[in-house]
């Protein structure tokens, strides 16, 4: 008999931002598949700057039956999470975004902890057709952009005409946004708006940049899923937007940046479970398994695997 054993991890810790805005739903899309998944403790650590605790966020800790919370943030509330304290006690893996800080010390405590991901900025690639409001795609970028000065917004389009009313529309727009000042020094240090010559030049770059969430403002978006290898969501004609994503859409919005689309998923329950290999010989499977364990042990100069598996063999 061959298969698996799926087993939840004993104990998890979350990481909740709280630095320049309070995150209830990233205490929802961390602590749900956990919960889903059957963790027995789950241990939140969210910063409070300036000693304020988001009532929010505690809610929400609250409703997805969170087992603890500390107020702690930074390097070191994820080496707390790690290694234990009197008081914080030690986890089996440690999930949630969080400064560049905070992705480092995740990055050196792997090993002696599990981790989710090394999750970078936030990051939107909007490919858009040129037949979308305009100002709808300038506030689809914006939304991106006020997480953080190092986020990324991004436009392709092949409409040149098109990517001047989208920047007009920005221009307009951004002066109504409370976090005007963040989003305007992210997208002027990283921020891009890319004509292309043709739907092909644009798969080309969608591919190449792996985006954390990608959105296709065109007629037909499921056309263009054959093609899309790299991208952590993707989020399908003009009506669906982004923020969707973020709050009530379903799929979790804890995904792959930096370009690490390439070979990672977003977030889910399976990231809160392991598995285990089952293994069973019957007197005669034993008999069959043993001389072939055997020819290979004897040829990779194991003699006591090769005696291990020849003990149980009766002719």
């Amino acid at each position: 008999m061959l298969g698996q054993q799926i087993t939840p991890l004993d104990s998890v810790g979350l990481y909740v931002p709280g630095g320049k805005a309070a995150y209830p739903s990233s205490v929802i899309m961390n602590a749900i598949p956990a919960k889903v998944a059957g963790v027995e403790r789950l241990i939140m650590v969210v910063p409070t700057p300036d000693g304020e605790v988001s009532d929010m966020v505690l809610a929400a800790a609250a409703i997805c039956d969170v087992d603890a919370v500390f107020t702690l943030g930074g390097a070191q509330a994820i080496t707390a999470l790690a290694y234990g304290t009197e008081t914080v006690p030690a986890v089996d893996k440690i999930v949630g975004p969080g400064n560049i800080f905070v992705a480092t010390a995740k990055r050196m405590v792997f090993g002696t902890v599990g981790i989710d991901m090394i999750a970078g900025p936030s990051e939107i690639l909007v490919y858009c057709d040129g037949k979308t409001n305009p100002d709808w795609i300038a506030v689809d970028l914006f939304s991106q952009a006020e997480h953080d000065e190092d986020a990324q917004s991004i436009l392709v389009t092949p409409d040149a005409e098109f990517a001047d009313k989208v920047l007009e529309s920005m221009n307009r727009l951004l002066s109504t946004m409370p976090r005007k000042d963040i989003i305007r020094k992210a997208l002027e240090d990283r921020g891009a708006i890319i004509v292309v010559n043709d739907e092909e030049q644009a798969l080309e770059m969608i591919n190449l940049i792996a985006p954390e969430h990608l959105e296709l403002s065109i007629e037909d978006p499921k056309a263009l899923l054959p093609k899309i290898r790299h991208a952590g969501a993707i989020f399908m004609g003009r009506y669906t937007a982004e923020a969707i994503g973020d709050y009530c859409a379903g799929p979790n919005h804890v995904l792959p940046t930096s370009r690490t689309a390439r070979f990672s998923s977003p977030l889910g329950v399976y990231d809160f479970q392991k598995r285990s290999s089952l293994i069973m010989c019957s007197a005669e499977g034993a008999n069959t398994l043993g001389h072939i364990a055997g020819v290979l042990a004897d040829g990779e100069g194991l003699q006591a695997h090769a005696a291990s598996a020849r003990y149980r063999i009766k002719d």
